[in-house]
């Protein structure tokens, strides 16, 4: 697992890609920080290590990164620890437009393409 505070390049996320689960990656995404912990199992854990590092549970946000999709489908908003009823948040996914285009612009600043 790896915090992502400047930008990596696409073949990098390539890489963590192949080592784990082939063609995706997932990450947590701070959007208050503006930055992701890539490049574990379980969203859970890739949170957990966030939050070690002072990350507020409401700004983190999981979602899957799939390197070769081309477009705004690469980004994928599907995380169990994403259902926070508490937040208005009742799904696996991000409910809010403006929290998922925040995550958009954050994912997009960290990762060249």
């Amino acid at each position: 697992m790896e915090i992502i505070t400047e930008t990596i390049d696409l073949a990098r996320l390539r890489e963590m890609a192949g080592r784990r689960f082939g063609e995706m990656v997932k990450a947590v995404v701070d959007v208050e920080k503006e930055i992701m912990a890539v490049d574990a199992e379980l969203h859970a854990d890739e949170e957990e290590a966030l939050l070690e590092r002072g990350s507020a549970q409401a700004n983190l946000w999981g979602v899957n990164l799939y390197p070769d999709v081309a477009g705004e489908h690469w980004i994928e908003f599907d995380s169990m620890i994403n259902l926070r009823p508490s937040q208005g948040n009742r799904s696996r996914g991000v409910d809010d437009s403006a929290v998922r285009q925040r995550i958009i612009e954050i994912v997009s600043h960290l990762v060249a393409r």
